[in-house]
């Protein structure tokens, strides 16, 4: 339909930077647009990489949401092993934080699994963690504490018993 303007390489650095603003102004489509726009002339630019998952993430369970599994196809583009485990844990944690943020039935326990998926994830992401960089266990510290936190995300098989004890 359209023919896309390519941006020049030079305007790269300041493309980025502008889609960090757009994401930090809650106007991820612009940050997506941004990142696509760079990856058309740099496909192996790991910050468009990491600023487009996280854009991705950030239209979980809104109006116009994007999927899960676009987010996810864009792991594998990512250079260093801690970057990919912690970047699915990332994706599979505000896939559950959306669930939870939903009316939608069993939303505690698709919540629980997905935020099991992100612990898992940010294990691994710990194991091959550069030094000094706690940011794996700061996540799935926040995973294990929502969980702790709701009674009703719980595996499908214990979610019903435990929001059954809460009247009592």
């Amino acid at each position: 339909m359209f023919d896309l303007k390519p941006l020049s390489p030079g305007a790269v650095p300041a493309a980025l930077e502008k889609a960090v603003r757009y994401r930090l102004l809650n106007e991820p489509e612009q940050a997506e647009s941004i990142c696509q726009d760079v990856l058309a002339v740099d496909p192996g630019n790991q910050e468009a990489l990491v600023i487009l998952i996280l854009a991705l993430t950030d239209r979980f369970g809104g109006p116009r949401p994007a999927s899960e599994r676009q987010a996810r196809e864009l792991l594998p583009r990512l250079a260093a092993e801690y970057a990919r485990e912690y970047y699915a844990g990332i994706v599979a944690e505000r896939a559950g934080i959306a669930w939870l943020r939903s009316d939608k039935p069993r939303a505690g326990a698709a919540a629980y699994d997905d935020l099991r998926r992100a612990m898992a994830h940010f294990e691994a992401a710990d194991a091959v963690r550069p030094p000094a960089n706690d940011d794996a266990r700061l996540r799935w510290n926040s995973c294990a504490r929502v969980i702790m936190a709701h009674p009703d995300v719980a595996p499908a098989d214990d979610a019903v018993d435990r929001t059954a004890d809460l009247g009592d």
